[in-house]
């Protein structure tokens, strides 16, 4: 019996050893770490006091003020970490633990909008729809409101009716704005919309205003912008108005007072042709067609008014053409009896005769001379001269004529100018005199014209290296023990204009 019990006995702790050697042991290193940041889903910006733990159950966790969070001690295996907050989507995220590892995770929260409303339609107070007559600076003021008493924040989209403009003013918090340095003459739109940074912005209705209409804009003139040439008006104070804009290539500005327009030319495709405007810019209508404005160089043709501004003449090649401003009866009025271009031509008060410009196809070769109504040449300004010549301007009583002539008789193939002066022809006597202008040397003086009471004169100076500034010049000759003064009215500015 004892020698059984003892063998059943060693057959049982054999047993035990053999189980006990079987058991997978636990240790410590059969853990891991989920660590990760809780951030705004709309502004990433971190978010604090979030709650997060897993399922199965680990830890609860809050995340600090960098939206940052720790769970450690985390069994290996397979957990949904979940992220909570009041009034935010609760959100979920996988999360594999391994032995010694950590695991990072990252949740974007995302309000919680299902009951909350959007902000009220912003109503627009000052300035009042259509206002007119507004300053430069304006201050524009709103009222807004929302159901849930969240903050607002609001953006202002502005454009003007001059050109394709359209600029926006984000992240508002008042409601109201200045609007500085507006533009005259001009009608601006203007729109609110409010958002409470939950549900979609809502807009305002449209409304305009148009500003001060431009002081005394006796002054036009051009300046390159964007490789095209924008036209402007400007007055002694040196305020300046952009009539037109750069997206299209409008120069040669010339004013009727009768009719109260401005005529210019323009690019229109491959050909140049003559445009009207109202002094604002508004109202342009093409005013020539089937025959274009041409010439030997774009940059030096020129055309003229009538006096009471229903009729133009203009140049093509070696024709002279007067067309009505409103683009009927279009009529050739004279051809060159040489076959020289027509580059300029201006047409004097009494409307009797007009002066013609005309070279060969370089520009030179150049002659000046008056036709009457009939087309006959009745007198000769200038003639068998080489060099440059340009800038017909009659003066009211037609007895006088201004031009100017590059006395160094230099030609090339680009046109340079090196000397150019201004000169005045006498009908009367046949003299023409250069007139003392105290030009700087190595510039030229261009595009000369009387002022309207004929004490004064303005033109365009610039370097002869045809690469530097080009300004807009104003002289007045010596009187009653003052001196003569030669003053900058515009600067970047060509083509000027003054009636």
């Amino acid at each position: 019996m004892m020698k059984k019990f003892y063998f059943n006995f060693s057959l049982f702790l054999l047993l035990m050893m053999l189980s006990s050697c079987s058991e997978e042991k636990i240790t410590g290193e059969d853990f891991g770490v989920i660590e990760g940041t809780v951030v705004s889903a709309v502004t990433f910006e971190p978010m604090a006091n979030v709650k997060v733990f897993s399922n199965p159950n680990s830890s609860i966790v809050f995340t600090d003020e960098k939206g940052k969070f720790v769970i450690p001690n985390v069994k290996v295996g397979q957990y949904s970490v979940e992220a909570q907050k009041e009034n935010y989507i609760t959100k979920f995220e996988s999360a594999t633990v391994n032995i010694n590892g950590t695991t990072t995770i990252v949740f974007e929260l995302k309000l919680l909008t299902i009951n909350n409303k959007s902000p009220l339609s912003p109503a627009l107070l000052a300035p009042l729809d259509n206002a007119m007559g507004q300053s430069l600076d304006q201050n524009l003021s709103w009222a807004c409101s929302d159901p849930d008493q969240d903050v607002l924040t609001y953006e202002i989209t502005l454009r003007n009716d001059s050109n394709s403009d359209v600029v926006v003013y984000s992240k508002i918090t008042a409601t109201n704005f200045s609007l500085s340095d507006l533009k005259y003459s001009a009608k601006y739109y203007w729109q609110v919309s409010a958002s409470d940074g939950i549900n979609s912005p809502v807009l305002s209705v449209v409304h305009s205003f148009r500003t001060l209409d431009f002081p005394n804009g006796r002054y036009l003139f051009v300046r390159k912008i964007n490789e095209n040439n924008v036209i402007y008006t400007g007055n002694d104070t040196g305020d300046q108005l952009e009539l037109t804009n750069s997206n299209t290539n409008s120069w040669r500005p010339r004013k009727n007072n009768q009719s109260n327009k401005i005529a210019f030319i323009r690019a229109s495709g491959s050909q140049n042709h003559i445009y009207t405007m109202n002094p604002d810019g508004s109202g342009v209508f093409k005013v020539t067609n089937s025959v274009p404005i041409v010439g030997f160089n774009s940059d030096f043709i020129n055309y003229s008014w009538n006096t009471n501004g229903s009729q133009l003449i203009y140049p093509y090649f070696d024709k002279l053409y007067k067309i009505n401003s409103d683009g009927t009866g279009l009529t050739q009025i004279f051809k060159t009896p040489d076959g020289k271009f027509i580059s300029e031509c201006d047409w004097s008060f009494d409307t009797s005769k007009i002066a013609l410009k005309v070279n060969d196809a370089s520009g030179y070769k150049s002659e000046i001379y008056v036709i009457n109504t009939s087309g006959i040449i009745t007198n000769r300004v200038i003639s068998g001269v080489e060099g440059a010549i340009g800038g017909l301007n009659f003066s009211v009583t037609g007895q006088k004529i201004l031009f100017t002539r590059d006395l160094t008789g230099f030609e090339n193939a680009n046109y340079r100018q090196l000397e150019t002066r201004i000169y005045q022809h006498i009908f009367d006597s046949g003299l023409t005199t250069e007139i003392q202008l105290d030009k700087p040397s190595g510039t030229l003086d261009l595009d000369v014209r009387y002022s309207p009471d004929e004490s004064e004169l303005i033109f365009m100076n610039t370097s002869n290296d045809g690469l530097s500034l080009k300004n807009i010049v104003k002289f007045r000759p010596s009187s009653n023990n003052v001196e003569a003064s030669r003053v900058i009215l515009f600067s970047n500015a060509s083509m000027p204009d003054w009636e």
